[in-house]
Formats: C-alpha cells, sequence, structure tokens
C-alpha cells in the first residue's frame, strides 16, 4: 500500500525536473545516432541499448513524440527539426495502418504533438503544416475507428488479436478518435453513412468501464474492486461477453498492473475531454452526467486499487496476482525491490498510473472535492518524487533509457534478465521514457503556471 506523502509540493520538485531533462536530452541524442532505424522501431533495452522487438511497431510515435516533449520544455530547435523529419519520412505509415489499436500512441504523440506546439504558439504558425497535422490527425480517426465490433449495447474499438478482443490500454487510442471528432471529421461507411467518431469514442469508453473493470459486485469469484482485466472476450457473432482473458499479465483473474495503469490515465484524460465538451454535443448518444459519472467511477476505482495493492513507494510488481509475489517478504507495506529473486517490477506502470492519479486528483479538486482529489494528487507527486531518484532514474551516461526497470511482455520470456539475476531488471522502455517526459511536463506546467497540458490542447487551449 501506498505511503503517501502529504508534505510534498510542486516547488518542491524544481531542481529534480531540471536533472531530468538533461538526462533526458542526452538519452534522446544518443539513441539517434546509435540506433539502427532498419531493424525496425525501439521497443525496450537491453544491457543499455534500445532494440526492435517485432510485434506490432507501436513505439515509434514514442520516440519522435519524445524529442517534441524535449523542445516544449527545452526550446532546443534540434529536437524540434528532427521530430519533424522522423515524423514526415517514416510516420506514415501508422496513419493508415489497418492492423492495430495503437493509432491514439502513435500519432498523438507526433502529428498531435506538433500541432498541440503550434496551436500553443510555441512554433510559429504554419497554415500549410497546420493543415497536414490536421489531415493526419482525420486519417488516423478514421482507420482507428473503423476498427469496430458490434456488442449487445455499443461496441467497441478490437485489438490487433481480432474482433473478438478488446483491450484496456486500447482506452488511451480513444483520444485519437475525440480529436478527429472536434476537427469536424466522421468515418464514410457503406452507402456513404456517415458514422460518428464521437459515438464510437464514447461507446468504447462505456464497454471499457463496463468489462474491463471491476467493481466488486460479484461478477465472478476474483471481482475485487478496481482490478482490470486486459483483455475481455466477446462472441463475435452475438455481440455477447464471454471471459476475461490476458496476453501480457500472469491470468485473466489477476490484474496486470500496466493495463491497470492505462486504465487509470484513460479514464481522467477522457473525463476532462467530456467535461469539456457542450452538453448538446453528446444528447445523440447518452446523458453528459451519466457518461462522467462512469468515467469517474471507474477512474476511482482503479486508482483505489493501483493504492491499495502496489509497494510503499507506489512503484508496482508486474502483476498483483504474480505467482511468487507471496516469497518476497511483506512486499505490499516495504519499497519495491527491482532486484529480489523472484517477480519483476514494472516502472513504466509507475510513470502511466502517476499521471492518471494527477490528473484524476486535479479533476476532483477542481470540482471541489478536496478529499479525494488531494489524495489522488498526493500520490501522484509521491511516485514521481520515488521515480526521479535512484535505482528508477538512469543517469549513466551510456545507458540509452531514461527510466529504469520496465519490462514488456513477462509471460513471453522477452524481457533481458543480467547475469546474476533470477529476473528481469535494469532495462528501460520507449512507452516507459516517453511517459515518463508526459509526467514530469505536466507537472512542469503546472509548477511554471503555464497552460493546462492536455492531449486535446492541439484542438483548444486549456486554461489552467
Amino acid at each position: 500500500m501506498i505511503n503517501i506523502n502529504n508534505n510534498l509540493s510542486l516547488p518542491d520538485f524544481t531542481e529534480k525536473i531540471h536533472h531530468f531533462w538533461d538526462l533526458s536530452g542526452q538519452k534522446i541524442m544518443r539513441i539517434e545516432k546509435e540506433f539502427d532505424t532498419s531493424k525496425g522501431a525501439p521497443v525496450f533495452t537491453i544491457q543499455g541499448k534500445y532494440t526492435s522487438r517485432g510485434w506490432t511497431e507501436w513505439t515509434q510515435g514514442f520516440q519522435f513524440g519524445s524529442a517534441l516533449l524535449q523542445f516544449d520544455t527545452t526550446g532546443e530547435k534540434y529536437f524540434l527539426e528532427s521530430a519533424k523529419k522522423n515524423t514526415l519520412d517514416k510516420m506514415a505509415p501508422h496513419l493508415s495502418h489497418t492492423g492495430v489499436h495503437d493509432h491514439g500512441f502513435n500519432n498523438i504523440s507526433t502529428y498531435g504533438n506538433l500541432l498541440r506546439l503550434m496551436t500553443e504558439g510555441k512554433i510559429p504558425f504554419n497554415q500549410y503544416e497546420n493543415e497536414f497535422y490536421k489531415l493526419a490527425l482525420k486519417i488516423s480517426a478514421g482507420v482507428q475507428a473503423n476498427r469496430w465490433t458490434k456488442t449487445k449495447e455499443g461496441g467497441y474499438i478490437y485489438s490487433f488479436n481480432g474482433p473478438h478482443s478488446l483491450f484496456v490500454d486500447t482506452i488511451r487510442s480513444c483520444r485519437i478518435l475525440m480529436l478527429g471528432y472536434s476537427l469536424k471529421h466522421y468515418l464514410p461507411g457503406e452507402n456513404d453513412v456517415k458514422i460518428s467518431l464521437l459515438e464510437r469514442a464514447i461507446q468504447h469508453l462505456i464497454s471499457t468501464a463496463k468489462y474491463s473493470v471491476f467493481y466488486g459486485k460479484k461478477r465472478d469469484l476474483w471481482d475485487i474492486r478496481g482490478r482490470t482485466a486486459h483483455e475481455s472476450i466477446f462472441n463475435v457473432n452475438d455481440g455477447v461477453f464471454r471471459c476475461p482473458n490476458s496476453q501480457q499479465g500472469y491470468s485473466g483473474f489477476t490484474t496486470w498492473t500496466r493495463g491497470l495503469a492505462w486504465a487509470m490515465l484513460g479514464f481522467a484524460e477522457e473525463l476532462e475531454f467530456i467535461d469539456y465538451l457542450e452538453d448538446n454535443e453528446l444528447t445523440r448518444y447518452c446523458k453528459k452526467s451519466d457518461l462522467l459519472n462512469l468515467m469517474q467511477e471507474a477512474a476511482e476505482a482503479t486508482c483505489d486499487f493501483y493504492l491499495l495493492n502496489t509497494p510503499s513507494d507506489g512503484i508496482p510488481y508486474w502483476d498483483t496476482g504474480a505467482p511468487n509475489l507471496y516469497k518476497i517478504k511483506d512486499y505490499l507495506n516495504v519499497k519495491a525491490n527491482p532486484y529480489n529473486d523472484y517477480e519483476p517490477v514494472d516502472s513504466s506502470a509507475a510513470v502511466i498510473g502517476a499521471q492518471g492519479l494527477l490528473r484524476l486528483g486535479y479533476y476532483l479538486l477542481k470540482k471541489g472535492d478536496k478529499n479525494k482529489g488531494s489524495r489522488y494528487f498526493q500520490a501522484g507527486l509521491t511516485i514521481l518524487d520515488n521515480l526521479l531518484e535512484e535505482p528508477y532514474l538512469s543517469t549513466g551516461k551510456n545507458h540509452q533509457g531514461l527510466i529504469l526497470h520496465s519490462i514488456y511482455h513477462q509471460p513471453n520470456g522477452w524481457d533481458y534478465i543480467p547475469e546474476g539475476s533470477n529476473i528481469p531488471n535494469g532495462e528501460s522502455s520507449m512507452w516507459g521514457d516517453y511517459h515518463a517526459r508526459e509526467l514530469v511536463l505536466y507537472i512542469q506546467r503546472l509548477i511554471e503556471k503555464e497552460n493546462y497540458y492536455s492531449f486535446f490542447n492541439c484542438i483548444k487551449i486549456q486554461e489552467k
């Protein structure tokens, strides 16, 4: 259970943030100079060097998006020009990729960030560039929305496993549909039917909240409030839910912590977006207050589960039901040990989950709920405080990663196990490093009283 530090305040992070961005810039330049792009996108490190792992190319946007976040905070033109060139040269296939559910990862990190920087006035306005970024987001939104399975009550964006499969992490891909809708785009269907991107995003949110998140209502013997299933399986013939499952967790009846973190952040971000919409934009599909209540219930449940089932420093092990956790003495009441002999931690779940906690806390504070809001916000600060120090912050000049002790796929055994260790440790992931940068930028903007950082700032700047 996380030991929340209620004494932390935003100014406490100023020096750590400066150190973080210094290291971050060094890592980005090392990867660009040393990584062989002919092998695909960088995914995770092996002995400190980024390597590819063929499954889907879902991490390339994080590489170039990292450079954009670096430019955002430092203003160093090298990172902007590098990211613009790489986005133009290498990201086009990700816009029309019909085989993945990852559009909200790849394309918001690149085209979305570029449009946001222009909207916020951090790069000069250029009409053709502006329309190019908007067109890219529209195409990506349409392609993602077309990856659709109908259910009895609505539907969902199906994962790369096929039409039967709803992934919990796809909640973050809903953002691309929301941007497409905000840019007044739609998906043209058979007989020129205009399919609403907002409607599909809403239906996916509802399906994820209903089937990927548990609420302690005796759905099955392991129905514990706030836990998540990585994958939900449906009968595609009649749209009926069949069972929970997992690809990267231990089982469908345990909680893969990175999937939990995706839900925490996804629901919190989409709470912000739905709250921003006018009531009449939602009237055709649902009642705004009902949707907000559902999103908030899912966000609070998942965040509460994380707080209760994570070690005292807020860094989780890879799955809350990992089979050998019981061998780590009193593991929930002490700091996570990435060098233990039994189960790996996953720092990437921590950086994603921390942002979810901060956003939910900030949202609730704005709504006047001081008790809950402060609890979640301070929990997010506590995790960040620990991530910005060793053994998680990568200070070695020869290591290309930024945040250490991230893992990719424990069941498949893809992660590197150092000599003398029994478990993977000491390595980084491209999604972990990117989301660490997002997390730090989020806090930095609050410290410096800049515009509130949200994915839809590329459409309309959110005031603090």
